[in-house]
Formats: structure tokens, sequence, C-alpha cells
């Protein structure tokens, strides 16, 4: 874990006083490989032609502005696109959502996550071996819907009362939406069992290892911090997780987006200041959150008297 201690400045000159606010970066957090991979590979699609991507590429706004003026448009309809190129998004997508931009003559790239596709193999994996597929996730995510869509039937379960409303099945074989928290999956992997204690049972672990990375770099986080702020963008599952992870052991934490959601009253005078930040947030958005800190606890200082 990174540890910068914030000196306050006084007319351009560091404080003697020996109360300080401490900020800590979590030891992971931010873009991982598939985003960056993602971003990287519209960057260069839109360099060379027109691009359409099917969904958002990640969930991030400023990764979608600068996309957008690169030329890069968003759209959820393949029936809908205009340009010949299109993408298909970090998060994956059905073979049926596929199909359907195919039969609508686009010419389609693949920015799906190495991590996302593993876990569609797993999916199919348990059907054709005769079992009743779970997926652990938020229903409706882009993700979660790319999973579920070419299967027959399925579940998808988020908290025990979900498990709870399951018909009995011989055979359950249970995957995760990649940035679910691994802790919450193993809990309910163990309620499933106990709730059909003669159907077996099987569980791939897909959760991928970036987010794990970041769920326990955000515990040993929020233990240490008074205060944390979650950077990533309002709709991303994998930073509303870090939330609510960092929220079981810390009293104040604050999702925000970028610099501009940073209150003053969330800022202690001293004190431990925890930083963390999705899978689909980019650097720059922390080195301004982090500014955007110190500008205001250099704020609060009084003015220095001459003598």
């Amino acid at each position: 874990m990174t540890t910068q201690t914030l000196p306050y400045k006084v007319n351009g000159l560091k404080s003697t006083q020996a109360e300080r606010l401490t900020i800590r970066r979590a030891k992971h957090l931010g873009m991982c490989f598939g985003v960056r991979d993602a971003i990287t590979l519209a960057r260069r699609e839109a360099a060379v032609q027109s691009l359409t991507v099917l969904g958002e590429l990640v969930h991030n706004a400023t990764v979608l502005d600068d996309l957008e003026e690169r030329g890069v448009r968003f759209e959820n309809e393949p029936e809908r696109v205009k340009t010949s190129a299109a993408m298909i998004t970090a998060h994956g997508a059905s073979d049926r959502a596929r199909a359907r931009a195919w039969a609508a003559g686009l010419n389609v790239s693949d920015a799906t996550c190495p991590l996302v596709h593993f876990a569609h193999e797993k999916v199919r994996e348990l059907v054709a071996s005769g079992f009743h597929p779970i997926i652990i996730g938020r229903r409706g995510h882009v993700e979660v819907r790319g999973l579920t869509e070419d299967l027959v039937a399925c579940d998808v379960v988020l908290n025990e009362k979900d498990l709870d409303a399951l018909e009995s099945r011989a055979r359950f074989g249970v995957v995760a939406q990649t940035t679910q928290p691994i802790a919450r999956v193993r809990v309910l992997v163990d309620y499933l069992q106990a709730r059909f204690p003669r159907a077996e049972v099987r569980f791939v672990d897909t959760v991928c290892r970036p987010t794990k990375q970041r769920q326990e770099s955000a515990v040993e986080l929020a233990r240490e911090s008074d205060v944390v702020l979650v950077i990533g963008g309002a709709n991303s599952n994998n930073t509303a997780e870090l939330a609510r992870t960092c929220g079981e052991f810390c009293k104040a934490v604050h999702h925000v987006q970028g610099p501009d959601d940073v209150r003053a009253e969330w800022i202690p005078e001293t004190g431990t200041l925890g930083i963390t930040a999705g899978t689909s947030t980019p650097d720059e958005i922390i080195d301004a959150v982090e500014a955007r800190v110190r500008e205001i606890s250099g704020a609060r200082r009084p003015a220095h008297r001459a003598a």
C-alpha cells in the first residue's frame, strides 16, 4: 500500500505542525488489463475507420468522452448503427447478440476481456455436462446478459433470498459475474448447497484476479482509514462493490466519479484518507481526485501572520 503524508502549506512553506492528513492509496486500484486493452483497440480502430461500440465500451464517463472526441459512436441496437464497423464491449456479448450485429451487415471486432471469455466457456461446459446454470451477478448488467442470453434455462442470483426462490434440481453449475466479490460468491455457493443438500453443486470460480486484488486491497485500506474515496463510474458494478466492501470496515465511504464530486466536508483535517478505484478508472482521474483532496486540505490552514 502506498502511503503519502500531506503536509499543509502556509504561504508556500510546509507547516511544522505535527498534525497532518495522511493519504493512502490501495495497493491495487484502477484500470485492469482488460479495460486497457479494450480502450487501446477502440482507439486503434477509430484511427483508421468510423467505429460504433455496441453499448458502453467500459463503465467510465471520462473514457467514453475521450472516445467520442476521437469519433467513436455508441449504440445499443446494431440495426441502428450507421458505420460499417462495430465493436463488442469489454463486458462481452452473447452469440445471439453477435449474430444480430452480423445480420445487420456490420464488420464486428471484439474487445471482450479474456476473463469474461473464460466465464462464457465455463458456463457452456457446465451446461454441456448436464448442470443447471446459476449465475451469481447483477440481473440486467451487460456482462450478465451476455452470459445468459444463449441459455435455454438459467437463474441469476445475488443474495440468499434469490436462492430461496429456486426450485430443486439434481445438479447446479455455478459461475459468477467477473466483478463480484469472491467472499459473497463463496457464501452463496455454500448457502445453495445447504439449501439443496441432495443436489450436486459444481462451482467454477470466474471472479477475475484484478477484482479479487482490488477487493482484498480495499479491505486493508478501509481498516486503516478514517475516510475512503472510491473512484469510478456511477454505473460501474465493480466500483459499487468496492464501495460496499469499504463500508463494512470504514464508516465514511464516498463513491465519486472524479475530482468535482469531492466535497470539502468529507476531508478530515487529520487522520487517514484512503483512495481506491474501480477497474475502469483511468490513472489521471485517480491523480486528479488526490490533487483535489490536497487542494481542499491546504486551503483549510489559517494564513501565516508575518512577524
